[in-house]
């Protein structure tokens, strides 16, 4: 659990610097485009530019293959399982669509990882409601759940070494692990429920649910090199998506 604790990027790199919504934008059109792309070479393309944006963000290229492994062997896992069992075809299994879907899968997660984990939590709330005109009370509740994050890897961690302390193990038993998971998810959830109904009742005591009269004490605002941050994702997207058009006619 412990890659829901916070990654720390360096506040000199480029893509720390600009504007949460900004990313958030870029993030999204690239996911659009990755949602509409049919063939590999489009997700490919996509997929590369995105690693190649890695050292603009201040983020070591360890730390996030550690925390994004599970996902990238998940979208590999997908893209296989979707050769194996689809039905077979004249041609034999359909290498090319698993492939496909595993780069797209991996793109998806990848360009919503690197915007989020570049991005300080509160200045995303506080651009959130400048930029992107949230009401306050829909910002806070994302700020909210950000920082709840690492609290629930601790809490994981806790409940693992409660249970290790009390003789309770899996062994060698893949089921038996399995149950012992989805016990301790389980008591999780019932803990994170509690606390952001704790959390909830705290904040709306102390006025931010509040619509009117609030101020905001670090204000966020699009820079030029915001706009060429965006401008770069659509072109990216829109090149990607002619290449892959024009190879596979």
């Amino acid at each position: 659990m412990r890659r829901f604790t916070p990654l720390r990027p360096d506040p000199r790199a480029a893509l720390a610097r600009a504007n949460p919504v900004a990313k958030l934008w870029a993030a999204a059109i690239l996911m659009g485009v990755l949602f509409v792309a049919s063939g590999p070479i489009t997700p490919a393309i996509i997929l590369a530019a995105i690693l190649a944006s890695l050292p603009l963000t201040g983020l070591g290229v360890s730390a996030v293959l550690r925390r994004t492994w599970p996902l990238l062997v998940a979208a590999f896992m997908v893209g296989v399982l979707n050769v194996l069992l689809a039905p077979a075809t004249a041609g034999g299994p359909d290498i090319e669509k698993g492939l496909a879907l595993g780069l797209r899968l991996m793109g998806i997660a990848l360009s919503g990882v690197l915007a989020l984990a570049s991005t300080d939590p509160t200045d995303l709330a506080d651009s959130l409601q400048q930029q992107a005109r949230l009401s306050p009370r829909l910002a806070m509740g994302v700020l909210a759940a950000v920082r709840m994050l690492p609290i629930l890897a601790t809490e994981w961690q806790l409940l693992g070494m409660a249970r290790r302390a009390r003789g309770v193990s899996a062994g060698w038993s893949p089921l038996l692990a399995a149950r012992l998971a989805f016990g301790k998810l389980l008591a999780l959830l019932v803990g994170a429920v509690r606390r952001a109904t704790r959390l909830a009742l705290a904040m709306d005591a102390r006025g931010f649910g509040g619509a009117s009269g609030r101020t905001i004490a670090r204000p966020q605002r699009m820079r030029l090199a915001d706009w060429g941050l965006m401008l770069a994702a659509v072109a990216v997207g829109a090149a990607a998506l002619g290449i892959g058009t024009a190879l596979r006619v």
